[in-house]
């Protein structure tokens, strides 16, 4: 790719001394030519079009390419459009066809024809700031800029921050509005090569949600995105932002763009469509999920109905304080996987009635569960459930029937011998008691369990000392259900 690079400031373009001493250190390597790559900033161009007659001077075969396709502004101004993120794009192709042996003016009259089918938008969820400076512009949270550059500028509007999906919509229908005087046309059967770069902040995660959005936008469009590059490319410090830059390609571009290169940043892509591959498929529906579409009422219906309403609505309350007690042990979702489970039983209860068995109700939430609530906590709900269900039949719900039916469910969580099994196992044995001073103890003494499982494993055992979040969730259920007992009597 680049045989050298100059560097100024932050956001300040290199001294012409420094551009004239790199081009003089390749010409008196060999290079029979010099091609400057710049991005179309008035210092760049003043400072390496400085240099590059200085270079001329000393009888240096130089040219310059300036790189400007950002989509950002309708009316650009007298200084033209900026200089974004497709400079990558024309460094790599100029490189592989220097790599070729291709002549100067053939790089030059090459890339220049490709740059008229690259367009960049930047979106950004925060400033960034030059270190010891403050940040280069103010935004409130909640809100996003749309257009900024990668020198710290704000762009050229403002909107409450939306999905993935929206965001990218929004980007890419500007890039290709034709009623801008900087947009890219594009139509229905192009190809083209997608860069999502992270402008400084942005996780992997997040840059893999924008990707998806940006594949799936291009496609409804009837675009064929043949590559995909995602990282950090041309970032803005540790801005909170993305951009996206669009190539327009035929099989020459492809193959240049696919020429291998030793630079170390350079991604190890695919040079496989990325049109026309199934990313997502539908899980397999598992024959074992209760069929539970044809179950009849019985006398228990009703309590157990009101029962599970209590629970979830119980489990949604405490979301919050069984999140922030996971938090000191574990990576804090307690709340959120217990909440999860709770929607999902209340959905299910707005459109099936309450089968009167209550080991048929039991394995329904068994699979429930397993399929809706995630985590270790769903597993171990499920297994309870599960193992408890083959006790309650029809004609056997008397209270020796329950009993058993939770002797099984907590030794077959005691046999998974973690720290979660062990806590829920201490947990169920106080409160079948229904002493509720008896329950307190049993959560109480989760403080002083050392785990020997799971994230809690990892944390140092003077660190954890609160309550055992699950232990809390399986009291708060077993109150629930015992409050709709009494309420019932």
């Amino acid at each position: 790719m680049l045989s050298a690079a100059v560097a100024g400031g932050v956001f300040a373009s290199p001294p012409p001394t420094s551009i004239l001493a790199a081009i003089l250190s390749l010409h008196n390597a060999g290079a029979s030519g010099i091609l400057l790559i710049v991005k179309n900033y008035t210092g760049d161009r003043l400072n390496f079009g400085l240099a590059a007659e200085q270079a001329r001077n000393h009888g240096v075969a130089v040219d310059m390419v300036i790189v400007a396709e950002d989509c950002a502004f309708d009316r650009p101004s007298k200084a033209g459009r900026r200089g974004l993120c497709g400079t990558v794009f024309i460094h790599k192709l100029a490189g592989a066809l220097a790599e070729e042996g291709c002549s100067l003016d053939q790089i030059v009259s090459k890339v220049t024809e490709v740059l008229k089918g690259i367009g960049t938008l930047g979106v950004s969820l925060s400033p960034c700031s030059v270190p010891g400076c403050l940040p280069s512009f103010e935004l409130p949270p909640g809100d996003m800029e749309l257009g900024l550059g990668i020198h710290g500028e704000p762009g050229i509007r403002r909107s409450k921050v939306s999905s993935a999906d929206e965001v990218v919509r929004t980007m890419i229908e500007h890039m290709t509005n034709p009623n801008s005087q900087s947009h890219l046309p594009l139509q229905s059967g192009d190809t083209v090569v997608l860069c999502v770069n992270n402008l400084g902040a942005l996780s992997c995660l997040e840059m893999s949600v924008v990707t998806r959005a940006t594949i799936s936008c291009l496609e409804a469009r009837g675009v064929v995105v043949a590559r995909t590059m995602t990282g950090s490319f041309m970032t803005s410090l540790e801005m909170a932002g993305v951009s996206l830059t669009l190539m327009k390609a035929d099989q020459e571009v492809l193959t240049l763009f696919d020429a291998r290169t030793s630079a170390p940043a350079w991604p190890n892509l695919s040079s496989v469509s990325v049109s026309g591959r199934s990313c997502v498929t539908e899980a397999p529906v598992m024959s074992s999920k209760p069929q539970d579409d044809t179950q009849n009422e019985g006398p228990l219906s009703p309590v157990m109905r009101k029962a599970l309403e209590k629970i979830c609505s119980t489990l949604l309350e405490k979301q919050e304080e069984l999140n922030s007690l996971d938090r000191t042990a574990g990576d804090g979702d307690c709340g959120n996987t217990h909440a999860q489970a709770a929607r999902a039983i209340q959905e299910w209860l707005q459109g099936h009635v309450v089968p009167g068995c209550p080991g048929r109700l039991l394995s329904i939430l068994a699979g429930l569960l397993e399929e809706k609530m995630g985590g270790s906590s769903g597993a171990l709900y499920s297994l309870f459930l599960t193992a408890a269900a083959g006790h309650m039949t029809e004609g056997r719900s008397n209270t020796a029937a329950w009993a058993t039916a939770m002797h099984a469910g907590t030794q077959a969580m005691r046999r998974c011998k973690s720290r979660e099994c062990f806590n829920v196992y201490n947990v169920c044995l106080w409160s079948f008691g229904g002493n509720l001073v008896w329950r307190t103890s049993g959560v109480e003494s989760t403080r002083d369990l050392t785990a020997r499982a799971g994230r809690a494993s990892y944390i140092a055992a003077d660190r954890v000392t609160l309550p055992d979040p699950g232990a809390v969730a399986v009291a708060a259920i077993f109150t629930a259900v015992m409050e709709t007992l009494q309420t019932g009597s």
